[in-house]
C-alpha cells in the first residue's frame, strides 16, 4: 500500500470526528454517542499510526526499534472493542444487560491491550520492521505471543460483530438495514485480514514462507474494511438526513413548472433573500410559500367550469380519480394565470368560489400535493384547457 492509502482515510476520519464533536458535547452522557465517536477516533488514529512513515518516526522518537508494533496493535484492539460496544449499545435492550455486555467486552479487550506491551517488553525485537513485523518475528518468543494475541482479539471481534449484524439485519428495514449490510461487508473484510495474517504467522511456525498474505493481501483488505465499517455505523445516523436533503432537492425541482407558471405574471411579488448557504429544505419552504401566495392572488380568476371539464377529460382517458382531480386543478390554475395576465375574469362569482374551494381542498392534505399539482401541469389536457379557456370567457 502507498503511504497515501493510510493518510487519506486518516484525514477523512479526522474530519468526520471533528464535524461530530458538537454532537459529542451535547450527548456526552449517551453511551451510543460516545461509542460512535470513539470508533471514528480509533479508526482514524489506527490508519495514521499504521502508516510506515509514522511507524518509522515513532520508533525514532522513542529510540526503541519496533515500538510502533504494540502501539498499533493496541489501537487495533481498541477499534475492535469499539465495534463490539457500539453494536451492543446500538441494538438496545434492558439497560443492565447493555451495561453488563459492554463492560464484559471492554474488560476483555483492556486485558489484551495490557498484555500486548507486556509481551513486547519480555521479547526481543532489535531489527526494525516497517511492513512485515508479524511474519519476521513470528517465531520469536513473547513477540510471537504478542502477535497472536492481537490477531485473536481482532478475529473474535470480526466474527461476533458479523454474526450480530446478520441476525439484526433480518429484523429491521430502511437505513438501519443498509447500514448493517455495509457493516457485515466491513467486518468480513476485517475477518479476512485477521485470517490472512494468522495464516502467514502459522506458516512461519512450520518453516513455510507465506508472507505475501501478511504483507500484500492483508493491508489493503483491512484498510477497506476499516473505512467500510465506519461508513456502516454512520449510514443509519446520517442516512435519514441525506434522504431528507435529496427529497427536498427533488421536490424543489418538481415545483419548477408551477413556480415558472405563477411567476409569469407582471405583478409578481418580490422574492425573499435566501443566503447562499441555506439548506435545501429552507429553499423548498420559501418556494412553497411564494407559490401559495401567488395562488391566493389567483383566487378571483379561478373558474370551476375549466376545472370540471379538465377533470371529465381526464376521467374519459381512464385516469384515476386522484390524478383527474390534480389535472383539473392544474388546468384551472393555468387558465387563471392566463386570465390574470390578460386582465380578464374567466368565470362567474359562483364558479370562482367553487374553484377556490376545490383548490383549497386539493392542497390541504399536505405539502406533497403542491408537487403533484406542479407535475400535473405537464398533462396535454392542461394545455388544451389553456387554449379553450379564453374562448369560453369571451363567450360569456
Amino acid at each position: 500500500m502507498r503511504n497515501s492509502d493510510y493518510y487519506l482515510p486518516a484525514i477523512a476520519l479526522g474530519i468526520a470526528f471533528v464535524a461530530k464533536l458538537p454532537a459529542l458535547w451535547r450527548g456526552w452522557r449517551d453511551p451510543l454517542v460516545r461509542s460512535v465517536h470513539f470508533l471514528i477516533f480509533t479508526a482514524g488514529i489506527c490508519f495514521f499510526f499504521a502508516a510506515p512513515p509514522t511507524i518509522s518516526t515513532v520508533n525514532d522518537l522513542t529510540g526503541i526499534p519496533n515500538f510502533s508494533g504494540p502501539l498499533v496493535y493496541c489501537i487495533m484492539c481498541a477499534f475492535s472493542c469499539a465495534c463490539l460496544v457500539l453494536i451492543v449499545n446500538w441494538r438496545g435492550g434492558p439497560p443492565e444487560t447493555i451495561r453488563r455486555n459492554s463492560r464484559m467486552w471492554i474488560a476483555g479487550y483492556a486485558a489484551a491491550i495490557v498484555a500486548l506491551p507486556f509481551w513486547f517488553v519480555l521479547g526481543d525485537a532489535p531489527v526494525e520492521r516497517l511492513r512485515d513485523l508479524d511474519t519476521y518475528y513470528a517465531t520469536t518468543p513473547f513477540i510471537r505471543e504478542m502477535i497472536v494475541t492481537y490477531l485473536i482479539a481482532h478475529i473474535v471481534s470480526a466474527v461476533v460483530t458479523t454474526s450480530l449484524c446478520l441476525r439484526w439485519a433480518r429484523e429491521v428495514r430502511q437505513w438501519l438495514r443498509v447500514g448493517l449490510v455495509v457493516l457485515v461487508i466491513g467486518f468480513v473484510l476485517n475477518l479476512v485480514f485477521g485470517i490472512a495474517k494468522l495464516t502467514a504467522v502459522i506458516a512461519r511456525w512450520s518453516g513455510r514462507d507465506w508472507d505475501v498474505l501478511s504483507t500484500t493481501v492483508a493491508p489493503p483488505v483491512v484498510a477497506a474494511g476499516g473505512l467500510i465499517v465506519t461508513v456502516g455505523f454512520l449510514l443509519p445516523l446520517l442516512g435519514p438526513q441525506i434522504s431528507d436533503l435529496v427529497r427536498s432537492w427533488i421536490n424543489y425541482a418538481r415545483l419548477g413548472p408551477l413556480w415558472r407558471l405563477l411567476r409569469t405574471t407582471r405583478d409578481r411579488a418580490t422574492l425573499p433573500q435566501i443566503p447562499w448557504w441555506s439548506d435545501p429544505d429552507m429553499r423548498l419552504t420559501v418556494r412553497e410559500i411564494v407559490i401559495h401566495d401567488e395562488l391566493l392572488k389567483l383566487q378571483t380568476y379561478l373558474d370551476d367550469v375549466v376545472r370540471q371539464r379538465a377533470y371529465d377529460a381526464a376521467i374519459d382517458t381512464n385516469s384515476p380519480k386522484d390524478d383527474a382531480d390534480l389535472v383539473g386543478a392544474a388546468a384551472m390554475v393555468a387558465a387563471a394565470v392566463d386570465a390574470r395576465t390578460g386582465n380578464s375574469v374567466p368565470g362567474s362569482d359562483e364558479a370562482t368560489a367553487a374553484g377556490a374551494s376545490a383548490l383549497t381542498a386539493l392542497l390541504s392534505p399536505g405539502r406533497e400535493r403542491l408537487v403533484h399539482l406542479s407535475r400535473a401541469l405537464k398533462s396535454p389536457i392542461v394545455a388544451a384547457a389553456r387554449q379553450s379557456a379564453p374562448t369560453e370567457s369571451s363567450s360569456r
